[in-house]
């Protein structure tokens, strides 16, 4: 049993990003990193169901801003790699709401840099630069948006608004870290900048190859694919109505319950599995320095 739950687990991490390296979650001991296990933030990202669902559905949501979508079309391998994309966006979120308080920086600080890389032409003849502050709001916006409307749905519907104004106004820190300005920073307002932001989203033949090219993705093991597949209709599902009926992708009721009932099986299974993820290892990093402390002689027991 321990075989098929360490085997599953390692497919679970092979499709959010979580075997990439580069991050020692578990030091240094009783850092709490930037936010800390009492944050609203650990409690959504901390599960990995939700957490691919909405991942997905975010970077639907993204693709429909023309500029984020010239972006990613001229200066990423997502045609060989669409799964790449999500596994990159996922370690990012893991490192930055988990890792130690220097590994986050340090990311926040790289991540900062490739932006500094990536501009150009869009095909409407305007200039974008990945570190456009609005565009780092939309693409911020588009993405924790989708994160929380996934944990309400597939983990705690029961989530107050006072908290969920507590994890806008907490994950806003990493977006006003890469360049973002005017964030969001309650549930209100989000609704609102999404609703303001429609006028300004496109869905045209690229964004059409890209939506085709992410659900189509080949999962990184034959074993995933069922799980992919799913996780893909989920995150359509997840798309606020309009988004969906924009990029043709709507759903009837009956095939939306097929969805909803499919993932709330498999979320047992998940949950099982996966015994060492970020959140995991942050919690023992956390909860180290207590147990170094306990551990450590007394001055009078060392004389």
């Amino acid at each position: 049993m321990e075989a098929i739950r360490q085997r599953i687990e390692n497919q679970i991490m092979g499709v959010t990003g979580m075997a990439l390296g580069g991050i020692d979650y578990e030091q240094p001991p009783g850092d709490p990193g930037l936010f800390g296990p009492q944050s609203v933030c650990w409690r959504v990202h901390s599960d990995f169901t939700s957490m691919l669902c909405g991942g997905i559905s975010s970077l639907m949501l993204q693709m429909l801003h023309p500029l984020a979508l010239a972006g990613v079309w001229d200066h990423s391998n997502f045609r060989d790699d669409m799964l790449g994309r999500l596994r990159r966006t996922s370690q990012f979120i893991a490192a930055t709401t988990f890792a130690s308080t220097a590994d986050a920086e340090r990311l926040i600080d790289r991540v900062r840099r490739i932006h500094d890389e990536v501009a150009g032409v869009a095909p409407d003849g305007r200039p974008y630069t990945a570190n456009d502050p609005d565009l780092l709001t939309w693409v911020h916006v588009a993405e924790v948006s989708r994160f929380l409307a996934a944990h309400l749905r597939y983990r705690n519907p029961d989530l107050s608004v006072a908290d969920q104004d507590r994890y806008y106004a907490e994950v806003a820190r990493i977006a006003e870290a890469l360049g973002a300005r005017d964030v969001p920073r309650t549930r209100g307002d989000t609704d609102a900048y999404l609703e303001a932001m429609r006028p300004q989203l496109r869905f045209d033949v690229r964004t059409a190859e890209v939506f085709r090219l992410l659900i189509g993705a080949p999962p990184p093991h034959p074993l995933a694919r069922p799980l992919v597949a799913l996780a893909m209709r989920a995150g359509v599902d997840l798309l606020p109505l309009w988004a969906a009926e924009m990029a043709h992708r709507d759903m009837p009721r009956w095939q939306r319950h097929t969805v909803r009932a499919g993932v709330h099986r498999l979320v047992p299974v998940m949950r099982w599995s996966v015994r060492n993820g970020a959140s995991s290892r942050a919690r023992r990093r956390v909860a180290g320095a207590t147990t170094m402390a306990a551990e450590s002689p007394r001055a009078d027991d060392r004389t």
